[in-house]
């Protein structure tokens, strides 16, 4: 990408491609505005995929449970 821009895990902050390592960042995004909103981005799929009944056939909140 000519212009591709990250999230930075470890300072949370946006960045250039000459930033962090990539262990340490999520990315790439067209543009900075979208880097800004990844941790945004990660929580509202992680929501989607927990009420997604193709991947949890129990609904929300299921899955092992810890005795």
């Amino acid at each position: 990408m000519a212009d591709s821009f990250y999230f930075c895990l470890k300072h949370h902050a946006v960045e250039g491609p000459d930033g962090c390592r990539p262990a340490d960042r999520l990315g790439p995004y067209p543009s900075e505005d979208e880097a800004a909103r990844a941790l945004e981005k990660v929580e509202e799929r992680n929501q989607e995929w927990d009420n997604d009944p193709n991947w949890n056939d129990e609904g929300p909140g299921s899955g092992p449970k810890l005795r």
